[in-house]
């Protein structure tokens, strides 16, 4: 599905790959229904987009809250016409704990912005892009849902649901004009840890990984082209790709990889 003329969702919008995907988008000339709980920043993000000349609608939102959530497709619909494709970018890390630290609330809140949050919002637009003449939905993953990373293990959990969703959503829709792409992206630099409230170590940072990290942008023009070429699946970035093929031919090789470059951030 060509983007061009097209209204497209994109949640997490505010800032990192949201912003960057938003940008991509108006840059193709689709319409863009940016979302974010984050007001500040979503407007920063409007602010760019009309600068290239796009159109853009802002909605602050919650993606955990299933009744603006539910609300969301009408709203989208008034004032930029009806939804043609739903990118479920919005996500958060959790604490850089073991599951013994991890407390049973900061657990509950990852999956409830990672997987419950995505599949509510495609619950809310599907019914609206099954009626229209083609359509996307384009679930941001992670490479934590296939490669184990200590200290991350219920986003991991979080990332792989969604991996599976989108994979059985696709085949449930294998005979509409709705297509599906699950993203599994590697180290992006953004904000995310920020964004997620949490205070991540140097070691964490760029420098300290094995994999030079990916660009922004880069990630958006890259989902950007999956949907335009209906790409099932698509790894973002050297360490994605890297780890998608070794934790099916080493895994327990693999998890050692990431454990060496992680253990810093356990104490």
């Amino acid at each position: 599905m060509k983007v061009n003329g097209k209204v497209v969702v994109v949640t997490g919008a505010g800032s990192g790959m949201g912003r960057q995907l938003t940008l991509e988008l108006i840059k193709r000339g689709a319409s863009v229904a940016a979302v974010d709980m984050r007001e500040d920043t979503l407007e920063e993000t409007k602010r760019l987009a009309i600068t290239a000349g796009g159109k853009i609608a802002t909605f602050i939102l919650d993606v955990s809250d299933d009744a603006k959530v539910l609300a969301l497709p009408a709203q989208v619909e008034a004032k930029l016409g009806a939804a043609d494709a739903l990118i479920n970018n919005a996500g958060i890390i959790q604490p850089f704990v073991m599951i013994k630290d991890l407390t049973v609330e900061a657990a509950a809140k990852v999956m409830n912005v990672n997987f419950h949050g995505p599949l509510m919002l495609t619950k809310a637009f599907l019914p609206g892009l099954l009626a229209r003449p083609e359509a996307h939905i384009l679930n941001v993953s992670s490479m934590g849902a296939y490669a184990p990373v200590p200290g991350q293990s219920v986003y991991g959990a979080s990332k792989a649901a969604i991996k599976l969703f989108t994979e059985g959503l696709r085949s449930e829709l294998l005979t509409t004009k709705v297509g599906v792409t699950v993203v599994f992206p590697g180290a992006i630099n953004t904000n995310i840890a920020a964004n997620s409230g949490m205070d991540v170590p140097a070691a964490g940072s760029a420098e300290a990984s094995k994999f030079k990290m990916t660009e922004a942008p880069i990630a958006a023009k890259l989902m950007v082209d999956a949907i335009e070429k209906n790409k099932p699946r698509i790894t973002v970035g050297q360490d994605a790709r890297m780890m998608d093929i070794m934790t099916r031919i080493k895994p327990v090789w693999a998890a050692g990889v990431i454990y060496k470059q992680m253990k810093s951030l356990l104490g």
